[in-house]
């Protein structure tokens, strides 16, 4: 029979020798010591990457290191406070002024005060990655199908604020919700009623207003130009998905609507003869129909301009300057000697409707003489959807496309570049700056889209390449004085290409990444050299019939294909 041997005993000896069990002392619990005010104010000094690695440590620190107003700091070190020094009067040499350092209330926000101004709803740590993400051209890519079929002329798109609108003949006007699900939100017909029957229109323009037609509703402004040279207004409320038929207007002159521009109660069209149209409404509530709550009193016609210097690719806009309206035309320009410029008219109007003023300016240099246009090509309509050079012209140097957002004015080009031009627009005077040639891509440059603080985005024929670019303040500068001709790269100087990422965390990008190289800023040359087989194509009347555009989160490229068309989401977010 075994004997179960039992567990021995410990000797006094050993129970007096034995250490006792001791709780893990070091510096982290002692950091862990300290109350939340000071961690705040110990983590406040760390750099983003070592202030987004605190948070995966334990849950206090996740807590604390997330906090709004570290990360609020952190967006205004490196994305305002650099711009705020740019501020003419502050010297580049030297320590910035003391009121550039963050402050919670007495920091200038620029243009961003509208961020400031929403208090705690504001995500800073996703602003944050937001703003990095753009910086280093890092996004995720969604696709949206939306026609079958490329369609002629082209699906035209808009973007405003996460929503897409897409208008054309077959499946006439449609939203879309760029974030999110990528459903579509609402739709309607693009139908002509006659007497006795109903029949499709073709849109041949489309134009978005945030103001809701500057009645500051939640609903958003839809302007739609069309063959006939007719266009209709629709307010797109986003709350509950629907269009809502305003005003049909009646065709002014029987050409196609090659562009049109639509800001609070001002209508501006462009024919394709080509021919400048300002409608206005009503002012207050006149504008809705007796009996009709949901339908508007049409624009009345305030005055119009034939032009014979503009030629496409051409840009329209409006916009309010103190208490007037600002419609701009910017457009390509033929020259004798050069080949290509570009040039732009304003046309000033008063609150009353009334014609104030007209100008030109153009970016000729002194002793270039530019092409008047002959008998044929004054009776040639543009194309519709036309944003290549012209047929029979010296178009090898000749923009593709061309952007104005005041005051940038950006034209795109076959030869792989992008030409930067600066407005100026003063009560007294109208000037265009010697452009700057940026470089980048690798292949025919088609499109581009620029907002009003300078950050643009472009893409290129060949592999649909997307570069992004940061043009404010222009892009490179030279010294003088006793600068010896130092020469400064603003922040335009640098593009990064888009570069989808698969699986991006939640986590802000450490800043260590691998520094982008700085694109080639040179002066604008006319000199054309050898074409390249994309020049070629460009210059002998092939059109790109993509768009593109962004948001302060997307970007939204109509890509066309061989069988269908599709909508591509970058998404920074």
């Amino acid at each position: 029979m075994s004997q179960i041997m039992g567990k021995r005993a410990r000797e006094p000896e050993e129970l007096e020798s034995s250490s006792t069990k001791r709780g893990r002392v070091g510096p982290s619990s002692r950091l862990l010591e300290l109350s939340d005010e000071l961690l705040l104010r110990i983590l406040s000094s760390l750099s983003v990457p070592t202030l987004a690695l605190c948070q995966s440590l334990c849950r206090r620190l996740e807590g604390i290191a997330g906090d709004s107003q570290l990360w609020k700091a952190a967006y205004y070190d490196r994305f305002v406070r650099p711009r705020a020094s740019r501020i003419p009067g502050i010297k580049e040499s030297g320590a910035p002024r003391a009121s550039l350092f963050y402050s919670s209330r007495t920091s200038k926000w620029l243009d961003e005060e509208g961020l400031v101004q929403r208090g705690r709803d504001v995500n800073w740590k996703g602003q944050y990655k937001l703003r990095h993400n753009w910086a280093r051209g890092r996004c995720d890519v969604s696709e949206i199908a939306v026609a079958p079929a490329v369609s002629t002329p082209p699906l035209l798109v808009q973007l405003y604020e996460g929503t897409i609108v897409t208008a054309d003949a077959r499946a006439g006007l449609r939203a879309w919700n760029a974030r999110g699900r990528h459903e579509l939100m609402a739709s309607t017909d693009l139908v002509e009623v006659g007497e006795t029957s109903r029949s499709a229109v073709v849109p041949t323009s489309l134009a978005l207003d945030g103001d809701g037609g500057g009645y500051g509703s939640e609903e958003v402004g839809v302007a739609v130009g069309f063959s006939n040279g007719s266009f209709r207004l629709y307010g797109l409320n986003v709350g509950r998905p629907m269009f809502h038929h305003r005003c049909t207007h009646a065709p002014h002159a029987r050409s196609p609507l090659a562009a049109i521009a639509y800001h609070e109660k001002y209508v501006a069209t462009l024919t394709e003869r080509p021919l400048l149209s300002l409608y206005r409404f009503p002012s207050g509530p006149d504008r809705h129909l007796a009996g009709d709550g949901g339908r508007w009193e049409a624009p009345a016609l305030s005055c119009s301009l034939r032009s014979q210097t503009v030629w496409p690719p051409l840009s329209l806009s409006l916009r309010r300057r103190f208490g007037d309206v600002v419609v701009s035309i910017a457009y390509a320009l033929p020259t004798v000697s050069s080949g290509w410029t570009v040039g732009i008219q304003e046309v000033q109007v008063t609150a009353d409707g009334e014609i104030a003023g007209s100008r030109l300016a153009s970016a000729i240099k002194p002793g270039f003489v530019p092409f008047s246009a002959p008998a044929s090509a004054r009776s040639c309509p543009l194309a519709s959807g036309w944003t290549g050079p012209r047929r029979g012209l010296r178009s090898s140097s000749g923009p593709t496309s061309v952007c104005y957002t005041h005051p940038y004015l950006l034209a795109t080009h076959p030869d792989n570049t992008l030409t930067l031009y600066l407005v100026t627009s003063a009560a007294d005077r109208l000037e265009i700056s010697a452009g700057s040639r940026l470089w980048g891509h690798t292949s025919s440059v088609v499109g581009a889209y620029v907002d009003r603080r300078g950050r643009a985005v472009s893409v290129s024929g060949r592999g649909r390449e997307l570069r992004v670019w940061e043009l404010e303040g222009g892009v490179l500068s030279a010294g003088g004085g006793g600068g010896g001709g130092r020469r400064r790269r603003a922040t335009g100087a640098v593009s990064v290409p888009v570069r989808v990422e698969a699986g991006m965390d939640g986590e802000a990008a450490a800043e260590e990444d691998v520094p982008d190289v700085p694109d080639v800023a040179r002066p604008a040359s006319s000199d054309g050299g050898p074409r390249t087989a994309e020049q070629e194509a460009v210059g002998d009347g092939a059109r790109w019939n993509g768009w593109i555009g962004f948001d302060e989160e997307q970007v939204v490229l109509l890509q066309p294909k061989e069988l269908s068309q599709a909508l591509v989401i970058y998404d920074f977010t």
